[in-house]
């Protein structure tokens, strides 16, 4: 495999510059037809293989999809170095748990950012969603932006009008917003990140009223209240350390993790509905996912994707695919870095 990308990459650096002044400015399908026709074969077969040996893989591929995304656009931004010249995206507290980044490093014979979206859609695949259609095309940022991280990535204790605001100013409905958080039925998650729904919500000394009594339960004997206090940053859930199934055994107690899949509950087939389910039942482990009942318009369709596995696969494919081409950079507004975590040089470029 190693001798088959090396060769992929010196192709598509010597034909990349020819293509890019063939081609309009836009996302196509068949972009590297010429210059590396292969890319999508090789990053599916990658995810594959990283996946058998690390299964949380996928999930961090996914949530490293939306924290670059939804900052300044899928540019790979997030991806960069602290520099001289700028601050890095993963020094913001949301980007401090991100996982996966050598995995784009490894795979990369394209743009970063073209890795970044076909990583995420074959990690989709191999956790049980759907396989949707991806337009490559993409080039990478010249710059990180910091500041627009700590903005524009809500906190799992965000709520529910934050959260459709920032998603409705990238352009997501509720139906949308609803769908993309399907996502969060894989992954794994630290009891820092909801504690305060266990002990001390809204500051009352009681328990979040809308937790289902017996998965408080589950949650306080995974989660007790002496929590460590060294413990990962409490602004997004993470989806990369070894997982563990959400019941009250000593194990789960010493490592205070919980597997949002619950054992993959109800199987592969069954990706995204869960979630929904068990937020009908009170049993969503973050605040920012349970709130999704307690609206009108997103309520509606946490019913409707918890009784509809089929409408759910196609609008999450669906919001899936207008995330991955938000505020791409096209033809010359970006370039093709040689490293991820580097800007090339203007003699480079």
């Amino acid at each position: 495999m190693k001798s088959t990308v090396e060769e992929d990459v010196s192709s598509f650096y010597v034909s990349i510059a020819e293509e890019d002044d063939d081609r309009s400015y836009s996302l196509s399908s068949d972009y590297y037809r010429q210059s590396c026709p292969s890319v999508e074969r090789i990053v599916r077969k990658m995810i594959r293989d990283v996946h058998h040996s690390r299964p949380s893989i996928a999930p961090s591929l996914i949530r490293l999809l939306f924290h670059d995304c939804f900052v300044e656009g899928c540019d790979a931004s997030v991806l960069l170095d602290s520099d001289g010249s700028m601050i890095s995206e993963k020094e913001a507290p949301p980007n401090l748990s991100l996982k996966g980044l050598d995995v784009i490093d490894d795979i990369l014979i394209v743009s970063c950012a073209d890795i970044i979206v076909l990583a995420a859609r074959e990690s989709v695949k191999v956790a049980g969603g759907p396989r949707y259609v991806v337009e490559t095309g993409r080039k990478d940022s010249l710059g990180a932006f910091k500041e627009a991280a700590e903005r524009w990535l809500p906190s799992p204790n965000a709520n529910l009008s934050d959260i459709l605001h920032v998603f409705a100013s990238k352009g997501f409905n509720e139906q949308e917003t609803v769908s993309l958080l399907g996502a969060h039925s894989i992954g794994i998650t630290h009891c820092i990140f909801f504690e305060n729904r266990l002990y001390n919500f809204s500051g009352t000394g009681k328990p979040d009223p809308e937790l289902n009594p017996e998965f408080l339960e589950e949650l306080k004997a995974v989660c007790p209240f002496s929590a460590p206090s060294s413990s990962p940053s409490p602004h997004m859930c993470s989806g990369s350390a070894p997982s563990l199934p959400a019941s009250g055994n000593s194990k789960n107690k010493t490592d205070g993790v919980i597997d949002l899949s619950f054992n993959n509950e109800g199987g592969d087939a069954h990706f995204g509905t869960r979630y929904y389910r068990r937020l009908r039942l009170g049993k969503g482990v973050m605040f920012a996912d349970q709130q999704l009942t307690t609206n009108t318009k997103t309520e509606l369709w946490v019913r409707r994707y918890s009784e509809n596995p089929a409408l759910f696969r196609a609008d999450f494919e669906d919001a899936m695919i207008k995330l991955s081409n938000h505020g791409v950079l096209t033809g010359h507004l970006g370039q093709v870095r040689k490293s991820c975590s580097k800007v090339l040089p203007p003699d480079e470029d």
